[in-house]
């Protein structure tokens, strides 16, 4: 496989997921297998709307969004890319962090939507994994041969969502993660810096 066919799925697992958030503690709620699958489902569905619906720019960028809030555990994923560091940060900090990471997400990966147009996803099925499950699907890009993403769902925020995503093995958070912890050193660990960074960033 080229590096560039590498490089493209990693970008679409990453514009998919919004980025991942490690797992989640405690016990599993109610939750069920087939709640798990319908959420990833109308998540795949919406997905591939956004490819194919031909929007570019901001345009793009806002469906993304939508579709990030819509089925994403947000606040989970943002403190879990903010590291350690979301410890010592405050509401508000925590609050705009959240709000512009997910901004920034938007643009950073909306812009590359257009390379994956055509992607299907087939779900294989749900397992249940600790406190959450873990969804099961089969991408494929033209051209190129099917690959494995899973999903990881949990209801602890009060309702279904995705809060995790591998790609063929790769967290997707570790990367996501590294990333926000560099810009976070560049910035001697002022968070409000960082996030002035990230309205401009993506």
């Amino acid at each position: 496989m080229t590096t560039r066919r590498c490089n493209r799925r990693a970008v679409l697992g990453l514009g998919l997921a919004g980025l991942a958030a490690a797992a989640l503690p405690g016990q599993a709620l109610a939750l069920t297998d087939a709640q798990a699958k319908a959420l990833i489902q109308r998540a795949v569905n919406d997905v591939n709307a956004a490819i194919a619906s031909g929007k570019t720019g901001p345009a793009l960028y806002a469906m993304f969004e939508r579709i990030f809030a819509k089925y994403a555990d947000v606040n989970v994923i943002a403190r879990s890319a903010l590291g350690i560091a979301a410890r010592s940060a405050s509401a508000a900090q925590m609050s705009a962090f959240t709000r512009e990471f997910q901004g920034y997400l938007s643009r950073k990966y909306g812009k590359r939507f257009r390379e994956f147009q055509g992607a299907k996803f087939q779900i294989q099925g749900a397992r249940p994994v600790k406190s959450f499950y873990e969804v099961k699907t089969i991408a494929t890009l033209p051209g190129q041969a099917p690959f494995e993403v899973l999903w990881q769902v949990s209801d602890r925020s009060g309702s279904d969502k995705f809060f995790n995503l591998i790609v063929e093995g790769v967290n997707m958070l570790a990367s996501e993660r590294a990333e926000i912890g560099a810009m976070l050193d560049r910035r001697r660990g002022n968070i409000d810096l960082l996030i002035q960074d990230l309205k401009k960033a993506g």
